[in-house]
C-alpha cells in the first residue's frame, strides 16, 4: 500500500466539503432537523444529583454549561418541587469553579460549596448566597446535618492532620531550596498527580446556620479530623487518603473508605471501611478486616443502625463482582445477601423503612434501578431501557434520580420505588430550547454470536439526514476499560454517538468480551484475552452489521478507542486492513514497557496473568503485545495523549506515532499538556473532537468522480 502526495487532500478543505455535502442534503430532503455540531454539543447544560428536602417536596440541583465561543464555564444552584415539576434558579451563574455539594442546612435555606467555601442561601431566586464558612484551605465533597448542627467535608491536609498548619507548611514548602521529589515506594504517582504529604482527610465542624453572632462568616478553628487516630504510618507519601464516605441522618456516625496504605500500594486492591464516631471520640472501627479486595459505596439506614457497602473479594482484581455486606451497628454483626446476583452494583441507597435496597447496576448496556429485598435477597427492577446516574430517596416510597439514554441528555425524574413495573415521571428538560430541531439518532440494538460462541450485544446510530438507498461510512467506536461497558446514554465525553452519526457516519458500539452489565463470566473471560475474546467480537459484529445494515459501505470503515479502546486500535492495526483509518486515545502499544511504566501494577498482573520479569510469564505479555507486531502495521492513525496520564504514559503513544512515521504511513500526534487519562477541559475537548472528526472524515470522503479518497 502507498500513499503519496497525489492521493492527499488538505483536512481541512476536505472537512469543508463534508459539512457542505450534509447542508446541501439536509436543505433538499424532508429532514428539518439540523446536525448535532460540537459548538452546540459543548453548550449543553449538566444536571447534578438532587439533595432531597427531608420534609418537603423540595430538592436542590447544581446546572453547569461551558461557553464555547468565550471559552468559559458557568453553574448555578436550582431549586426543584417534585410535586409540580417547577424549576426555579436560586443563584446567578457563577463563572469558573463549579458550585458542588447542595445541601440543606435547615427547612428554609440552602447550603453549598464554591470556590472552596461554604455558602448559605434563603432560597430567593436570583440572589447571591452569602458566605458561612471559609477553612484555612478549600474544602471539597460536603454535608450537613441539621440535627447536630455539623459541616462534614474533606480537606487536603499535611502529615499533622491540621487544617490549622496547612498554611505554614506551604510556606515552608515554598521556601526550599531544590524541588526535589524522593521516593522509596512504588505508589509515586496515581491517575495524574504525583504522590506529595498532602492528604485529602474527612472533617466535622459544628456550623451555625446563623454564622457567628453578629450573622456573619463563622470563623474556623473546631474542626475534627475523623480519620486523626488511624494507625499511623511511617512513610508521609503513602499516609491515609480518603476516597468516600457516608454519614447517618442524626450525624453522629459516619462510615469512610481509604485505601490500605503500605509498601504493596502499586500491586493491591485492599480498600477498608471503617465506621467513627463523628465527635472524634472513638478508635475508628474496621469493618473489612476479613476481605483484602476493595469496599465501596456505603451507605446508612435512615435511623442509623446499619450500614452497607459494596465489597470486592478477590485481592488485586478491581474489576471482582460486587457484594452487599450490611453491618448492624447495635449488635456488630455483619451479613451479606443476593449472593446468587450475577451483576456487580456499583451504588445503592436504603429505602424508608429498611426492609429493601435500591442499587444502581450495569445491565445489558442499561444502568438501572433494582429493588433488593434485605431479608431475602430477591430483586425487582425499577427501570428498564436507558440509563440512571444517580438516585436519592425522595418521601417514604419514591426515588429522585438523574436518568438519561442516547437521545435524551441527563434530566432528573422521580421514581415510585414500590411499583413493580417502570414507573418514572420527568421533572427537569434542561436542554429543550437547544435541542427540540436537532438531529439524535436512537440506538438499535442488535446481537451476534461472537467469541466462544456466545452471543455479544451491540447497537448502531443511524447517520444525520439518513436514506436507505445511500451508503455511508461506518465508526466503530471501542470502550475502554476493558471491563467497562457501552451504555444507553447521553455522553458529555468524547464517545458520544450522536456526534459521530451528526459527522455522516453509521456509528456502532459493542459491548465485547470483558463489558460489564452482561454477567461475571463474561466479565471475567477477558483474563488473558486481551487481543483474543474482544477482537473477535468486533470483526464479527462488524460483519453482522454489514450483512444486516446494507447502507454501511464496508470500504469505509474507521476503528476509534480511548485507554483499552486505544490498546485494540494498536491491535487492529497489527492484525487488519480493512480499516481505513484509527484513532488511538492514551492506548496501549508495548505491554512490557507499558507494565512498568503505569501506576496500578494490580490491573496488569490480574489481566494479563503474571509479570513480564518472570520467565514462565513473558510470552502472556507478548502474546498480545501490539509492538511486537510493529511491522504489520498499516493502517493511518490519530494518536491523542493528555501529559499527565500515568495509568498509561505518553510513550505509548509517542512510539506507534514515530513507527508510522517512520514507516511513510500517515499518523497525526495530537498532545494536551494540560490533560491526563481523560480530556477534562472544554475548549480542548472542543478541538479533539475537530481533529478526531477532521481525521476519519478524511480517509472516508468520496469525491465526485474519483471514488473513495482512501485507496
Amino acid at each position: 500500500m502507498a500513499f503519496t502526495a497525489s492521493t492527499r487532500l488538505v483536512r481541512c478543505g476536505l472537512w469543508a466539503y463534508v459539512v457542505a455535502l450534509g447542508a446541501t442534503a439536509h436543505a433538499e430532503g424532508a429532514n428539518s432537523l439540523k446536525p448535532l455540531d460540537s459548538q452546540l454539543f459543548h453548550s449543553l447544560s449538566r444536571v447534578g444529583a438532587p439533595i432531597v428536602q427531608p420534609d418537603q417536596p423540595l430538592a436542590l440541583y447544581t446546572t453547569s454549561r461551558y461557553d464555547p465561543e468565550a471559552n468559559k464555564s458557568f453553574s448555578h444552584l436550582s431549586l426543584l418541587n417534585t410535586d409540580s415539576g417547577e424549576s426555579t434558579q436560586l443563584t446567578p451563574e457563577m463563572e469558573g469553579e463549579r458550585i458542588s455539594s447542595p445541601m440543606w442546612l435547615d427547612q428554609g435555606t440552602a447550603g453549598y460549596v464554591f470556590r472552596g467555601a461554604l455558602y448559605r442561601h434563603n432560597l430567593e431566586p436570583a440572589t447571591n448566597g452569602t458566605l458561612l464558612y471559609n477553612a484555612t484551605v478549600g474544602i471539597g465533597s460536603a454535608t450537613y446535618r441539621p440535627a447536630t448542627g455539623t459541616l462534614f467535608f474533606t480537606a487536603d491536609v499535611y502529615s499533622d492532620g491540621n487544617i490549622s498548619s496547612v498554611v505554614e507548611h506551604r510556606e515552608r514548602e515554598r521556601s526550599r531550596k531544590d524541588t526535589a521529589q524522593v521516593f522509596d515506594n512504588l505508589w509515586a504517582r496515581h491517575w495524574n498527580k504525583w504522590m506529595t504529604p498532602v492528604k485529602s482527610n474527612l472533617f466535622a465542624v459544628n456550623v451555625s446556620v446563623a454564622g457567628s453572632a453578629g450573622g456573619g462568616q463563622q470563623e474556623p478553628g473546631n474542626e475534627v479530623n475523623l480519620m486523626q487516630k488511624l494507625a499511623p504510618v511511617r512513610d508521609p507519601l503513602l499516609r491515609w487518603d480518603i476516597e468516600s464516605y457516608a454519614v447517618t441522618a442524626d450525624g453522629r456516625r459516619a462510615a469512610f473508605v481509604v485505601r490500605n496504605p503500605g509498601p504493596d500500594m502499586a500491586w493491591s486492591t485492599n480498600v477498608d471501611l471503617y465506621l467513627t464516631s463523628c465527635d472524634g471520640s472513638g478508635q475508628p472501627e474496621l469493618l473489612t478486616g476479613a476481605s483484602n479486595g476493595a469496599a465501596s459505596a456505603p451507605a446508612f439506614s435512615a435511623d442509623g443502625t446499619a450500614v452497607a457497602w459494596l465489597q470486592m473479594e478477590t485481592p488485586g482484581y478491581e474489576s471482582d463482582i460486587r457484594r452487599i455486606f450490611i453491618h448492624n451497628v447495635t449488635t456488630g454483626e455483619t451479613r451479606t445477601i443476593a449472593r446468587d446476583w450475577i451483576l456487580s452494583p456499583h451504588f445503592m441507597i436504603w429505602s424508608a423503612d429498611a426492609s429493601t435496597l435500591h442499587a444502581l447496576v450495569q445491565d445489558k448496556g442499561d444502568n438501572r434501578v433494582v429493588n433488593i429485598d434485605v431479608a431475602t435477597g430477591k430483586r425487582t427492577e425499577l427501570t428498564e431501557a436507558g440509563s440512571v446516574n444517580s438516585i436519592a430517596r425522595l418521601g417514604a416510597d419514591k426515588l429522585l434520580s438523574v436518568y438519561t439514554n442516547v437521545t435524551e441528555t441527563a434530566d432528573i425524574y422521580a421514581i415510585d420505588a414500590g411499583s413493580t413495573e417502570a414507573s418514572m415521571r420527568r421533572l427537569t428538560r434542561v436542554n429543550q430550547d437547544k435541542l427540540q430541531d436537532i438531529y439524535l439518532g436512537a440506538a438499535e440494538d442488535f446481537w451476534f454470536a461472537g467469541a466462544r460462541g456466545e452471543q455479544v450485544h451491540g447497537w448502531l446510530v443511524r447517520p444525520y439526514d439518513f436514506n436507505a438507498t445511500q451508503k455511508y461510512p461506518l465508526a466503530l467506536l471501542i470502550h475502554g476499560g476493558p471491563q467497562q461497558a457501552n451504555s444507553h446514554s447521553f455522553s458529555f465525553a468524547q464517545w458520544n454517538p450522536n456526534m459521530y452519526a451528526s459527522a455522516g457516519f453509521v456509528t456502532v458500539q459493542i459491548n465485547f468480551h470483558g463489558s460489564a452489565g452482561y454477567g461475571q463470566n463474561f466479565t471475567d473471560s477477558i483474563q488473558g484475552q486481551w487481543g483474543g475474546y474482544p477482537y473477535e467480537d468486533l470483526m464479527a459484529g462488524v460483519d453482522h452489521v454489514l450483512s444486516s445494515y446494507k447502507f454501511v459501505d464496508p470500504r469505509r470503515l474507521v476503528a476509534l478507542g480511548g485507554s483499552f479502546g486505544g490498546y485494540m486500535a494498536n491491535w487492529l492495526n497489527a492484525k487488519t486492513d480493512r480499516f481505513a483509518a484509527l484513532v488511538a486515545h492514551d492506548g496501549q502499544f508495548d505491554m512490557v514497557s507499558g507494565y512498568y511504566a503505569t501506576d496500578e501494577l494490580w490491573f496488569i498482573e490480574h489481566d494479563v496473568g503474571g509479570v513480564p520479569f518472570a520467565a514462565k510469564d513473558r510470552p502472556k505479555f507478548e502474546r498480545f503485545n501490539p509492538e511486537r507486531l510493529a511491522a504489520q502495521f498499516k493502517t493511518p492513525t490519530l494518536f491523542v495523549h493528555g501529559a499527565s496520564d500515568f495509568r498509561l504514559s505518553l510513550e505509548q503513544s509517542l512510539a506507534p506515532w514515530a513507527l508510522l512515521r517512520r514507516r511513510g504511513i500517515p499518523a497525526r500526534l495530537v498532545y494536551f499538556d494540560n490533560e491526563d487519562h481523560w480530556i477534562n477541559h472544554a475548549g480542548n475537548s472542543v478541538r479533539w473532537y475537530s481533529e478526531v472528526l477532521g481525521w476519519i472524515s478524511q480517509w472516508t470522503a468520496v469525491q465526485p468522480n474519483t471514488g473513495v479518497f482512501r485507496k
